[in-house]
């Protein structure tokens, strides 16, 4: 079997970016800790609802302040959820499965991109339905918004120092705490960078040019899926689990799957057009 990997063996270079040793909690007040990663959740959800708001006014939607706050509640909710119960099935199914109560224990750490956007298209059809509100609408507002928000979440997992890159000797690879003696690719950047600020200029530039709903979904489904499917092959797989098929990773497998929804999404709307 042929094995992709663009990681290269243990190799010792001197010319390295350093890692900035960011205390990853902003601020202690008494035993309440205030995290980075918590407040990028934070700003990513402000972030998110302000430009719903926006394209909202751009599309001349027919939504109300009221409609975007109440659904983005929603889709919170969902988000947390569903990014926790991914994680436990996807990732670390076996050690759940025998420590349920783990499940809770969200400080510990572990969310999953892919069960989050579960969670959220669940919590946004609940939504959608009670309010009356085209699911496809609320898809693809959600859709515009999110590249934002996982901009943020990786700047978040760089400065948590984790979800850190393969073993590599390019000039910008950084030695990692928990990451072993050897520099890294720093992939949680790659993925700010494509994830999120790629994602979200097509997304936006796109949102009042495609009109029918439901095709911004689809093509944010594909802008990902196909991305961080590359994205992985300089990211380091999760220590639980490796590879899981060949040279492929768990995330590569959820995103192809989200690459075959996406597609089938664009052939399901077009066929209901004609």
């Amino acid at each position: 079997m042929i094995k992709l990997d663009f990681a290269v063996p243990a190799v010792r270079i001197t010319n390295l970016m350093n890692y900035p040793q960011i205390d990853p909690v902003l601020l202690h007040l008494g035993p309440i800790q205030i995290r980075w990663y918590g407040l990028m959740y934070v700003i990513g959800f402000v972030v998110a609802y302000f430009v719903i708001l926006r394209i909202i006014r751009l599309r001349k939607e027919d939504l109300t302040r009221q409609d975007v706050e109440d659904g983005l509640a929603y889709c919170i909710l969902g988000l947390i959820i569903g990014a926790r119960l991914g994680y436990c099935l996807f990732y670390n199914f076996s050690f759940y499965l025998h420590n349920p109560l783990g499940i809770f224990a969200v400080w510990q750490g572990g969310m999953s991109f892919h069960g989050g956007l579960i969670g959220v298209c669940l919590a946004g059809w609940l939504f959608t339905v009670q309010r009356k509100i085209s699911f496809w609408l609320a898809a693809d507002l959600g859709a515009i918004a999110a590249p934002p928000g996982l901009f943020f979440g990786r700047i978040g997992n760089f400065i948590n120092a984790e979800l850190y890159g393969r073993v590599t000797d390019v000039p910008w690879g950084m030695i990692f705490p928990g990451g072993g003696p050897d520099p890294r690719h720093p992939s949680q950047l790659y993925e700010a960078f494509l994830e999120g600020l790629v994602i979200f200029l097509i997304m936006y530039v796109l949102s009042t040019r495609i009109r029918t709903h439901g095709y911004l979904m689809a093509l944010f489904l594909l802008l990902y899926g196909i991305f961080r499917f590359i994205l992985e092959f300089f990211r380091e797989p999760d220590p639980q689990l490796g590879f899981v098929l060949g040279s492929f990773s768990m995330g590569q497998i959820l995103c192809f799957v989200m690459i075959l929804f996406g597609i089938g999404l664009f052939l399901r709307l077009k066929s209901a057009a004609k």
